[in-house]
């Protein structure tokens, strides 16, 4: 039976490589536009869904058995989709470019245009590569061992010591996030080999702080215990092993922390708890509050909170180099972003703002890390 079961998984990929599928998906054309195909030829009805598709789903069109859809022309841009064949989610058989996003599984692509473009800097390409790990941390704080991913740049071995950006995901994401679907090592690479970022480490840990490994990994429907402390609490950890572990410049000029969504609430508390160690401070589509309970707005409530000001001011009276907020114009945490700039606008503490098209989406967070790195480090 082990014998038989081999020689199928053996048919089936050379089935793969001699046609018996629909080949050439996605497949790029000179006008622009990208076809996707799919053989299915006892399919009724095939729907695509994604970020390539106009108006964000389309039926795709049947001729003999291999249905297909042409995209838009697209601009530089990683761009992602699946299939609904007859109702049921199916992933291109074609294409082996894949990512998770939570709950959800994607085919993706990437359309690049010219050297240095969006495109180009999420694609693999023949520069100087760094080197991506997992690795076990204790955390006393939460009582717990934990994983974190560490990119390390080209050159890394050679002995010099490197900055450090801690970047941190949103809700339902992991320590693998910024790697599938922020693209981080190719940013990085990419950035680095143009000469347009500096060498540095890049620290992603898992800002769920209830369990070993994200909850959407584990099941969502496993019981969660709540944690002797929260994540930001918890950050301290992280930094010692980094610096114990690592070739790490110290020093807040050598350190900067990034985050997106409930990674953009992490970076505000963890820089707040720890005013002066953060040169550069970065809140991507970031989740603001003191009390997500409250029905008063973030400026109401840092101003009521006396301790929650001295926070907000001594990360300021320390002066960091750069405290850059970069938002989408439709994003449903701009009202909470509105209101954190106001207060800092009343108080007179400089940041900048960078404000973009779209919304909550990782298409401008990888944007924003691509803008964010080029910052770090220069200065």
């Amino acid at each position: 039976m082990a014998v038989l079961a081999l020689a199928s998984t053996l048919t089936f990929a050379q089935e793969a490589i001699f046609g018996q599928r629909a080949q050439g998906s996605p497949h790029f054309n000179d006008d622009g536009t990208v076809t996707l195909r799919l053989k299915a030829p006892e399919a009724k009805k095939v729907v695509i869904v994604g970020d390539c598709v106009e108006n964000l789903i389309a039926e795709m069109k049947n001729v003999d058995g291999e249905w297909t859809y042409t995209t838009p022309v697209l601009l530089p841009e990683l761009y992602n989709y699946r299939f609904h064949v007859d109702g049921a989610e199916a992933l291109d058989p074609a294409n082996v470019e894949r990512s998770r996003d939570v709950l959800t599984f994607m085919n993706t692509f990437i359309v690049s245009k010219a050297e240095g473009d969006q495109g180009y800097l999420y694609g693999n390409h023949q520069v100087p590569h760094g080197d991506v790990a997992q690795v076990w941390y204790d955390s006393p704080t939460l009582g717990m061992s934990r994983c974190m991913t560490i990119y390390t740049p080209a050159g890394y071995d050679k002995g010099k010591k490197f900055p450090v950006l801690y970047l941190l995901h949103g809700a339902g994401g992991d320590e693998d996030a910024w790697v599938t679907l922020g693209r981080t090592c190719q940013i990085l690479d990419n950035l680095i080999a143009l000469g347009k970022a500096e060498p540095m480490i890049v620290v992603m840990p898992n800002g769920n702080a209830w369990d070993d490994a994200s909850p959407i990994r584990s099941g969502l429907a496993k019981k969660v215990f709540p944690p002797k402390a929260t994540f930001e609490d918890s950050f301290v950890d992280i930094i010692k092993y980094v610096e114990s572990h690592y070739k790490v410049k110290k020093g807040p000029r050598n350190t900067a922390i990034c985050g997106l969504s409930m990674g953009g609430y992490h970076t505000f508390k963890v820089s707040n708890l720890h005013p002066g160690r953060f040169a550069y401070i970065g809140l991507f589509s970031a989740a603001i509050s003191m009390d997500f309970n409250t029905k008063a707005s973030v400026q109401e409530q840092i101003a009521a909170d006396a301790a929650a000001s001295k926070q907000v001011a001594d990360v300021f009276a320390a002066r960091p180099q750069l405290y850059w907020i970069a938002i989408g114009k439709d994003d449903f945490l701009m009202p909470q972003n509105v209101s954190y700039r106001a207060y800092l606008d009343s108080r007179q503490l400089p940041y900048e703002y960078y404000e973009s098209e779209g919304g909550h989406s990782w298409r401008n967070w990888r944007v924003y890390l691509s803008m964010f790195a080029q910052r770090l480090f220069r200065e």
